[in-house]
Formats: C-alpha cells, structure tokens, sequence
C-alpha cells in the first residue's frame, strides 16, 4: 500500500508518541457529597471495583440536595478548603494524581463578585468605553474614514471591554471539576481560564489535579459508567468509528483547523486500529439511526440538537463539538449532547457546561491518538486539552483503557 504524505505524517507522529506509566488506582481520590448517600454509594463502589483504597473516599458536606450550581463561595469554603485540608494532613495522598467527582456533586461554579474596592475604577472605564464608541462613531460618519483611526478605536474599545469584564466578574463561572484541576495551586486569577500545565509541560507552580466525573440524567447511567468501561476491557473493543467533519477544506481558521483533524482522526483510525471508519463529510450531521455499532464518535456543529444517530457499544467512548453540551447533564429529556449520549448508552464523554469557545475542546485527533497509545481516559484528555478553571467537564471511568499500547509496527 501507498501512503499520502499527510498519512506519513501521521505515522511518524505514532512513533514519537510513546506511553508513559499509565496512572495507578492508588492514585486516584474520590470525591463524595456525604449529605447525599447516592454521592458516597457511588464513590465506595466506584473503589470496590476499580481496586481504589477505601480510604480514599474523601467525604465533602455539600447539601442533601441534588444541585448542577454551587456558588462561588460556597465552592471555597465547602469543597475547595476540605480538599486543601485533606492533602495537607495527610501525607499518605501526596502521590494523588486524579480526582473523581461523583454524583451528587455539583457541576458547575458560579462567577466570582467584582473585585473589592472596584466601583470607581469601573466607573471611571465605562466613561472612558462610552467616549471611545462616540469617537469610534463620529470617524464612521465621515466621508472618508481613516482605515487606521478606525482600527486603532476598535482596538482600544476591545480592550476596555475586557478589563471592565475581567474587573466584574464576567466568565468567570467555570465546570467545578476545572476549577479543582488548580485547588492545589496559590492564589490564581479568576477570569477565563488558566493554561492547562498537564498539557504544555510547563513548571508548575503546585501540582495539577486531573479531575473527571461519575455522573449523568440519574445514578443509574453514573454508575454504568464504571461497569461498561470494566465489560469493556475484558474484550478488544469493537464496532465503528464515525467522525462527523464539515467540509471546510479551503478556509485557514481554528475551525478549518478542527475540521482538518477529524479527517486526519479518521485516518488514524484505519491505521491504528481494526475499527471500521464511517466519515460524514458535509455540513449534514449523521442521520437518524445511521451508526450502528458505535465505538468511537467524534463530530460537529449541532448546537443543543442531538441527532439519535448511533446504537452505541459497550466501551464506546466519543464528543461533540458544540457550546452548551453539558449545562443540563442531569436531566434525562434534554436534547443537549451529553446528557443524550449518555441515556443512548455511550460509556465516555466530555462537554461545556458555560460558552468555552473552541479552543477549550481537545483536539480530535491529539484526543484518540491518546487512546489509541494506551492512554487512560483522564490522561487522554489532560494531555489534550488547553484549559484549567475553565468550561469542559470529562465524563466517564478515568482509569478507563479502550486501546492497549501498542507499536507502531503492530506487534
């Protein structure tokens, strides 16, 4: 067989990408809501059939109700500081690599106040915004525009934009499981996001947490999250592949850039692995019932509209690449992504739970070429993706293996 030059790129990357240790049930630490008994049930069988020590169930008091929004402040004082407290005196959980929430815990954090002491300040730049947008429209107005001015405003007006934002609280709300990614970190600033140091192999100011989630429309899916990754390594994981792309082959933007690595993930796949691949191509999304055997799924752009495409296999691990996909992950109705594929039986998957914007999604190709090497779930997705204190919110059994390592010579 012959190979295209974009195939020859992808195999030399296989070979550059050996697996490390893979991470180690030991290093993994449960966190249980224990004013919600599902919470602490899950998190003990979660343990009892992962090998994880009982002990490392770290019970939190975060209310009998089942809530998807904890407040800032709560957040610290209720979730955050406990955390803190238990690494901090108990010098056997210094190893901890990961964190597992459950449900029964809270999702997603709230946006932060405005900074103390910041009412003049903002005062003063939504003046100074207010005179930049008459300026800006009094040189629309003219008859010939200075190209230049008129860049230099807009310029100037993005800016303030964002400092009155950064100063008011805004986007700073973020999935709670992001946010504990950094609650062994110094202070850090909450706005947006923090780069994600799992990713970049940068120094660390304190140790980064990969943190993922036993959670879904009810207890029932959470906890069948954990048995069908267990039914599925026993077995080679079977079925097919589908990768949804759109089409954009002759724009140089981030979203060309992502429609490019489906394609490319599509070719992985046939050279990685037995799968059979099936590609939509166009701005179509796959149609109604037109997946069966699902094992892999990766697509876009269906905001809020999840297409019943798929009859997914025990294992199958996939993500759609849309706003919003995780914002109502409890509710067994919505027609928003996750929770979908969730109810239709998918065994792993990521979402938002808050606008992330594209870049927070992980690269479709990095994202399976991580599997594929015999990454665990977590690991697949902390060495991919690009944000802390952020939106996205990983679902699924972290220790979760679909692909044994394997070389690139096939043996």
């Amino acid at each position: 067989m012959v190979l295209s030059p974009r195939a020859v790129c992808l195999l030399l990357t296989l070979a550059c990408s050996a697996s490390a240790l893979a991470l180690e049930p030991n290093e993994v630490l449960v966190i249980a809501n224990v004013d919600y008994p599902a919470s602490t049930r899950l998190g003990r069988y979660y343990c009892q059939q992962r090998g994880v020590p009982a002990g490392h169930v770290v019970p939190v008091s975060l209310g009998p109700a089942l809530r998807d929004t904890i407040g800032r402040a709560d957040y610290e004082k209720r979730l955050a500081r406990p955390i803190r407290r238990i690494f901090a005196t108990r010098p056997d959980l210094e190893h901890i690599k990961c964190l597992v929430t459950t449900y029964g815990v809270p999702f997603r954090v709230g946006r932060r106040r405005p900074l103390p002491q910041s009412e003049g300040r903002l005062k003063e730049l939504r003046a100074l915004l207010g005179r930049e947008q008459d300026a800006l429209k009094e040189e629309e107005a003219r008859e010939q525009p200075n190209a230049i001015e008129l860049q230099r405003r807009k310029h100037r007006i993005a800016e303030l934009e964002r400092e009155i934002d950064r100063i008011a609280g805004k986007e700073t709300e973020a999935s709670v499981d992001s946010e504990l990614s950094l609650v062994l970190w110094r202070a850090y600033e909450l706005h947006r996001w923090q780069p994600n140091a799992l990713r970049s192999g940068a120094v660390q100011p304190f140790k980064t947490l990969m943190v993922c989630r036993l959670d879904g429309p009810d207890y029932g899916v959470a906890r069948g999250l954990v048995d069908k990754a267990l039914a599925a390594e026993e077995k080679e994981l079977t079925g097919a592949a589908c990768v949804d792309s759109r089409g954009l082959y002759h724009k140089k933007d981030m979203y060309a850039y992502y429609d490019q690595s489906m394609r490319d993930l599509a070719l992985l796949t046939q050279l990685r692995t037995s799968l059979p691949v099936r590609e939509e191509k166009t701005d179509a999304l796959f149609a109604p019932g037109s997946c069966p055997g699902t094992a892999l799924y990766c697509g876009w752009y269906s905001l809020r509209k999840y297409v019943d495409a798929f009859d997914f296999v025990e294992g199958a691990v996939g993500y759609h690449i849309a706003s919003l996909e995780a914002v109502n992950l409890r509710d067994a109705k919505s027609r928003q992504w996750c929770p979908a594929l969730l109810m239709d039986g998918i065994t792993a998957t990521l979402g938002a739970v808050g606008e992330p914007y594209l870049r927070a999604f992980p690269e479709p190709k990095a994202f399976f070429l991580e599997l594929f090497n015999g990454r665990c779930l977590v690991e697949a997705f902390y060495r991919t993706k690009s944000f802390n204190s952020w939106q996205m919110v990983l679902i699924g059994d972290p220790l979760y293996r679909p692909f044994r390592p394997k070389s690139t010579n096939g043996r």
